[in-house]
């Protein structure tokens, strides 16, 4: 009888995922690696180090923490021997795009002939507008997705191992060259990309989010989490980004030279205003 792993984005799609009938052990993959400091060795010992003092010097998240909730899950991926099959379900947006090069780059290194590696990734539905994440899908619609996954082979891992190194590096122009549309098993990956080349600053040394921020702050008097909300909602609309209210705080806390807060309210101060408006 199959075995099967389900490595998911997060614990919202683990939680659907076990309301469904589908069968399996669950791997969730807790990590942000569209943020902070990256190693090209996923799990190696200068990734896990870099990974550790962003989450407690940025995040605020102990070590501790972070081993509990990341790492220890992680682990279980390093021994397969007993699962024949192994599901990665992830979605359309550059932050699950990230984590899914990266998830293929540490399997690869343990890739195993005798193991069925496929590919859930949600986005574009027929008669839909927007992009599906996987929350917009019920525990029923789950063995739907399941029936209709795709075979990963090892080329298919070792292209978005490619991917991943190339997104490690982080070199705009590089960026820019590579052809993240090369596997059609990866429907995302350059559509990922085209959003995070936005994150490189302008001429004003701003980017996409930055400005949006600045943006939004000077067109009405805002509170943090009113900005954060109206960030979110530009994100739906507008990018495929895919962040959390961590992530756009995190972004809020960077543009301190641009800002002053009076009773909880952001403004721009001089230099913000001169900076947006030139």
């Amino acid at each position: 009888m199959s075995k099967i792993l389900h490595i998911v984005n997060g614990d919202s799609t683990a939680n659907i995922l076990k309301q469904s009938t589908l069968q399996g052990d669950i791997v969730v993959w807790r990590e942000v690696l569209c943020e902070g400091p990256l190693d090209f060795e996923v799990g190696g010992d200068k990734f896990w180090k870099k990974r550790y003092a962003y989450f407690e010097t940025e995040l605020g998240v102990s070590k501790l923490e972070y081993f509990d909730k990341t790492i220890k899950e992680l682990i279980k991926l390093e021994d397969l021997l007993e699962y024949n099959e192994v599901v990665l379900w992830f979605e359309f947006d550059l932050f699950c795009q990230v984590n899914l090069m990266a998830l293929c780059s540490y399997l690869i290194k343990s890739y195993r002939k005798d193991i069925f590696y496929y590919l859930i990734c949600t986005g574009k539905v027929k008669g839909k507008d927007q992009l599906q994440s996987l929350s917009d899908f019920s525990e029923l619609e789950y063995s739907v997705l399941y029936n209709s996954k795709i075979k990963i082979s090892r080329s298919n891992l070792n292209y978005a191992n490619e991917c991943w190194k190339v997104y490690v590096e982080n070199d705009l122009e590089k960026l820019n060259n590579f052809n993240f549309n090369q596997s059609n098993k990866f429907n995302y990956f350059q559509l990922a990309i085209n959003q995070h080349l936005k994150r490189f600053p302008n001429k004003k040394g701003l980017n996409q989010i930055e400005t949006k921020i600045l943006e939004l702050i000077n067109s009405e008097i805002l509170t943090k989490n009113q900005i954060v909300h109206s960030l979110l909602i530009w994100q739906l609309k507008e990018t495929v980004y895919g962040f959390g209210n961590l992530q756009y705080v995190q972004y809020l806390k960077k543009l301190k030279n641009y800002i002053e807060i009076k009773d909880s309210k952001y403004y721009l101060n001089n230099f913000g205003k001169i900076v947006l408006n030139t």
